[in-house]
């Protein structure tokens, strides 16, 4: 190959991991970036594509001061796609083989959508919800028109239980479950409305949702001025979740896992406790959630199910549903009961 050739595949290269290069810094360091970075740094996941074409591309220049920081580059994005702590502490957070004196574990089937402002088309939510067999829903952004539809699709009759606060615009939220519900509290001083409610059967320990604590979350969106609330939401989010007990955190967190300020929450950040990220755990990183519509960009994970270590998760699906960018997460958890 002559030394033009060599030349050309080594432009190539360095021209597509240049990006690579300038977002693993901003991902790598934790530090108060302004929004613009904020939002770049979220598609993260699919610089991988971008770093193995990197490698592909240095390889044919035979030069190794070339191919090594290449595929250095490919071996931090995967790093960060598959992250190894989060599956050591999925493995280590839950008993995988429970002997005859363990504790009994229940299996409970959630689902979280954000409605987009109430305008998430009401028959298809009611549709997953069965077909899923959905034991409990979270929704952000529900408005009293949604609650109306909801209940005019008989969403009641397979989920008759509920916390609701509808609001026009983006602050309401809902809960609701097969299994009977109690609002313990509200994450305070956050833009949106984010009840704690606590999922309770007739007999603490005969049912899927004994001792299950619940957090509805919705973070504000990290634009202009506003990433600081955000910030301040992750963190008070992290700070509700401190208790003891099985807990999940439901939401449109407007965070993907390679923000540090959403690695900081699941590490206990402001007085938490570690949490575990169902997606990241179940290596399903690559799955978007938004934006399902209206927007020319792949995709990101902003909405999340999120648990104690002390919940098994499987199953996680995603759904698209009509009349919101956001699309319907689906996990099956599995919860040591007392």
């Amino acid at each position: 190959m002559g030394h033009r050739a060599h030349h050309g595949w080594l432009l190539s290269a360095g021209l597509v991991a240049a990006p690579v290069v300038v977002v693993s810094w901003f991902r790598a360091v934790p530090a108060p970036w302004p929004p613009l970075v904020v939002k770049v740094v979220a598609f993260t996941p699919w610089l991988a594509f971008l770093a193995a074409a990197a490698v592909l591309l240095a390889l044919p220049s035979r030069r190794a001061w070339a191919i090594l920081p290449a595929a250095i580059l490919l071996t931090a994005q995967l790093t960060w796609l598959f992250p190894p702590e989060v599956f050591l502490a999925r493995q280590g957070g839950y008993p995988q083989v429970r002997g005859p004196d363990a504790p009994a574990a229940a299996k409970l089937t959630v689902m979280n959508l954000n409605a987009r402002l109430g305008g998430a088309d009401s028959a298809a939510i009611v549709r997953l919800v069965r077909d899923h067999h959905v034991d409990l829903l979270t929704v952000q952004e529900h408005s009293p028109e949604l609650e109306k539809r909801l209940a005019r699709a008989d969403l009641g009759s397979v989920l008759p239980h509920r916390v609701s606060h509808p609001r026009n615009g983006a602050a309401g939220s809902a809960v609701y479950s097969s299994f009977r519900l109690k609002e313990v509290g509200m994450v305070p001083d956050t833009a949106f409305s984010m009840p704690v409610v606590r999922l309770e059967t007739s007999d603490p320990g005969a049912g899927a949702g004994a001792g299950l604590t619940v957090i509805n979350v919705h973070a504000h969106a990290p634009v202009d001025i506003a990433v600081h609330q955000w910030r301040s939401d992750l963190t008070a989010v992290a700070r509700a979740s401190s208790g003891a007990g099985p807990t999940l955190l439901a939401g449109d967190f407007n965070a993907t896992y390679d923000h540090w300020e959403f690695r900081a929450m699941l590490e206990g950040a402001g007085g938490g406790r570690k949490l575990v990220d169902v997606a990241t755990a179940l290596g399903s990183r690559l799955i978007p959630t938004w934006p399902m519509r209206d927007y020319s960009l792949p995709g990101v994970a902003l909405d999340h199910l999120v648990t104690s270590p002390d919940i098994l998760s499987s199953g996680y699906s995603v759904h698209p549903v009509r009349g919101t960018d956001h699309a319907a997460v689906i996990a099956t958890l599995e919860i040591q009961l007392p």
